[in-house]
């Protein structure tokens, strides 16, 4: 039987870059061999003589890196980057499970929201139709509407998806 410290398992890790940097900062990690996840989000972008869809990071500044502990220096040492995420201290990692929501929700038809306010808890509900079924999240007050909050812990920030009422249910 082999057993494998802390420091050898690969770990999900919120790296925060340089502003507008997050492309160049993908591009560098994964030359380095460094498996890297930036969300990306369609937007259309509207110029004096033209309009165009672009991919804007889903959250500025943030990618995520999957490493084990001892390549975090190599990670601080790649161009646009700047720093790791810290949560109570320590450097913050996230479970694959968020990894793989937050690659879930991208793919579905809806239309999201980032934002940095931080959304207080209400009622526990669970999507029950559609791409996104089976998401966990709390309903939150916000702009007025009924909104389904997917809180992403450890990096500050909240999903809000504007889903029709009929697609959840309480748990």
């Amino acid at each position: 039987m082999v057993l494998r410290s802390s420091k050898d398992t690969l770990k999900w890790y919120p790296v925060y870059t340089y502003p507008r940097a997050e492309k160049k900062a993908c591009e560098a990690l994964l030359s380095k061999g460094i498996e890297t996840y930036l969300p990306l989000q369609r937007q259309i972008k509207q110029w004096s003589d033209r309009k165009k869809w672009v991919e804007e990071p889903l959250i500025r500044s943030y990618l995520f890196v999957h490493i084990k502990e001892n390549q975090q220096a190599a990670v601080l040492m790649t161009k646009g980057v700047s720093r790791f995420i810290y949560f109570d201290g320590k450097i913050a990692s996230m479970p694959q499970r968020q990894i793989d929501d937050l690659k879930l929700v991208l793919a579905s038809p809806f239309e999201l929201e980032i934002t940095a306010q931080n959304l207080q808890p209400g009622e526990k509900v669970m999507i029950k139709a559609g791409p996104l079924k089976g998401l966990k999240g709390e309903i939150i007050s916000y702009r007025s509407q009924k909104q389904l909050a997917l809180r992403l812990e450890n990096l500050g920030y909240s999903i809000i998806i504007n889903i029709a009422a009929s697609f959840i249910d309480r748990f």
